[in-house]
This record gives structure tokens, sequence and C-alpha cells, in this order.
């Protein structure tokens, strides 16, 4: 069984996330394609992502409009919900393998429990399919925010009570989104901010390529996994994938994936062309909250080392990142004045403070301002 070492799992990942120096990606749909997927519960780190990987994000202060331009104009770029019930950013050619199988996934448990909390409210049984059709309905002329929807469809401009918490008119369109009949449109807001027109996929996309099926798509997104992320054990791709095992199986045996052996003596897959990387030599990264790279396994020890308390908050999300050599040394915080600092939790060689040091400066000039965040680790506060 071939063996792969932690070295080689950190070279590939500085050369195939675009982090190392001539790794760098083109645009904005260069680096989701090399990813895979952004994270984009926080809209920011979409942005942020791009940032550390495109140098052309990193023109001026105006680079996010390269996104934008991916995001709302080419549209080559689509938010959906999908994986553990996350907002992504994917590439759009990627959507017909995701709405049947992780969105439909998530679709299936939304509406299982919006049902039974409305049904608690002594509403009709079918109150969501109505509420469904009405808001179709009136985005058939055009896309509309939240607000607008509830202005439009009064049934919605509802509180319903559950268990957890209470909900109206945005949970719905969250479920006709993860069902793939709606998508996060045009942004009324900031660069950093989520007000999206919420659009029929068919005004927003035009005719879509046919959807998979459930077992094609989940097949397909494990092979982008294994692609961006490989080698990872089967509970990473679970994991990540937000899946069961027999689905993980099923798709490792028909993509033909190669097992190998780790340095921490569990099993890794890769593709089987996967030939590896040559060593990207040293570099450094400071990356956004819930970065994919960051977010990409499970099993994190191989990076992360002894730093996950720190890093990551009690709920399992991670704050901002500094990277040496596919390693995590820290993360990055901002000053009152917006000033980028690095914060490092073990030692690091001159040259890689020095490094990390030019990364804060050109952070700080591209932002400028500060960041607000809602994911602040315990090495930021």
């Amino acid at each position: 069984m071939r063996h792969v070492t932690d070295d080689e799992r950190r070279a590939r990942l500085g050369v195939r996330h675009g982090l190392a120096p001539g790794s760098r990606l083109g645009s904005p749909e260069e680096v989701t394609q090399a990813l895979g997927v952004l994270h984009a519960t926080e809209p920011a780190t979409v942005y942020l992502s791009c940032w550390a990987r495109t140098d052309s994000v990193d023109v001026d202060r105006a680079g996010h409009v390269h996104v934008d331009r991916a995001l709302y104009v080419d549209r080559t770029l689509v938010k959906q919900l999908a994986m553990r019930r996350t907002l992504f950013v994917f590439p759009r050619t990627l959507l017909p393998a995701v709405w049947p199988s992780a969105s439909a996934r998530v679709a299936d448990a939304e509406r299982a429990r919006m049902t039974k909390d409305v049904i608690n409210a002594s509403l009709p049984a079918d109150w969501l399919d109505s509420a469904r059709t009405e808001i179709l309905a009136a985005l058939a002329d055009g896309g509309l925010t939240a607000l607008e929807v509830r202005a439009a469809v009064p049934m919605v401009n509802v509180k319903i009570e559950s268990p957890a918490t209470a909900w109206s008119a945005p949970r719905v369109l969250t479920h006709l989104g993860a069902t793939g009949d709606i998508l996060r449109g045009a942004n009324t807001g900031r660069w950093n901010s989520s007000r999206p027109r919420w659009t029929l996929t068919s005004q927003w996309l035009g005719e879509a390529p046919p959807w998979m099926t459930a077992a094609e798509g989940y097949r397909e997104l494990v092979r982008v996994w294994l692609r961006a992320f490989g080698p990872g054990t089967e509970a990473d791709i679970v994991w990540w994938l937000g899946s069961t095992k027999s689905v993980v199986r099923t798709a490792l045996a028909e993509l033909e994936a190669v097992a190998v052996s780790l340095d921490d003596g569990q099993v890794g897959w890769l593709l089987p062309d996967d030939a590896g990387v040559v060593d990207p030599g040293p570099w450094v990264a400071l990356l956004p909250v819930l970065d994919p790279t960051v977010m990409g396994w499970q099993g994190r020890d191989f990076y992360l080392g002894r730093h996950r308390d720190q890093l990551f908050d009690t709920r399992g999300n991670a704050g901002t990142t500094a990277w040496v050599d596919g390693r995590i040394v820290g993360c990055w915080v901002q000053d009152t004045a917006g000033v980028v600092e690095i914060r490092l939790l073990e030692k690091v060689s001159t040259a890689a403070r020095r490094a990390l040091e030019d990364q804060a400066a050109r952070l700080t000039t591209w932002l400028g301002g500060r960041l607000e965040t809602g994911y602040i680790s315990p090495a930021a506060r």
C-alpha cells in the first residue's frame, strides 16, 4: 500500500489550494474549482478566500468586484445551501450534482422539522406547500428580498414557534433554496453582508443542465473532494459530505479510489490518477474564518497540531488562521484602526515571521477598515 506522509499532505495543500507562491490561481472561478466549494456562511469569507489565493482579487480595495462579477454578472459561481446545512459557493457546473444529493438531504430534513412545527402551531398540514407555491408565484416577476416577500405573501408573514427558535418567511425561502427552486440572486447589501434578492433558478441561470441522480451527485461530490483534499479518511469524507458511510463507500468503490496509509496509522483515499505534487517550497498564508482549507477535513492534526482548542469555537467553527508551510501557527486579528496583526501560537523562523507580517500589511490595505465577524476563536479574543 502506498504511504502518504504528513509532509506530503501539507505540500498538496499548499499547491492544490493555491496558497504557495508558484501555485496561485487566476480568478475566483479557478479558486472555487480548486477547492470544490467556498464557505459562504459569512459573506466576507468568499472574498477573503479568493484574496488569499489569487492576485486578481488583490488589485486594490475594490478587488471584490472580481468576485461580484463571478457571482452576480457572469453567474459562474452560485450560492447554495448543501452539506451539513451550510451555505457554500459552488461552480455553476456542479449544481446538477449538488441539488439531488447533499442539498436534497438538507431539504428533506428541513421539511420534516418545519412540518412538525407547523402542526404544533395548529396551522394546516399543507401550510408549507401552500407557502412555497405562493412565494414562487410572487417571484415570477423578478427577485425579491425577504422583507419584500413578506409583504407580497402575507401568509408567510407569521412567527412559528419551534423547540429551538421561532421562524417565519426566511425559513421557507431557505427550504425553497435547498430544493433548487430559487437562488440567492443579486446582493442588495455591501460585499461583506448578505441581503439577497431571492430569484427563481430558471430566471437566474436560464436553462440549467439536467439533474444527476442522488447517487451520481454524491459520487461527483466525493470525486471533487478527493481531487482537492485527498488523501483523506472515510470519516473525513462522511463529515464533509454530511452523509452516511454507505453513500461514501459506494462512491469510493465506483470511483475506484485507491487506499493509502497515513502517518497516523489510518487509511486514506486518493483518486486512481492522483500522482501527487512537487514540493512547493516555503510559503505563508492568512485565511479567513471558515476557510475551506481549514474546514476541509474532520481529522486536522496534520496541519492543526495542538492548536485546535485555541482556533475553533465550541461549535467546531474555525476562526482566522495564520499558516507557515502547510501548518497553522496562529491567527490574525485587527486592532481598533483596522490594522491586521499576527498572533502566533508557536515559534516560527525570522523569515516566516517577516513573510506573515508582509501578508498582514497587504491585507490591512485591501480591507481598508475593520471587518466584523461572528466567529471569534479563543486565540483571537
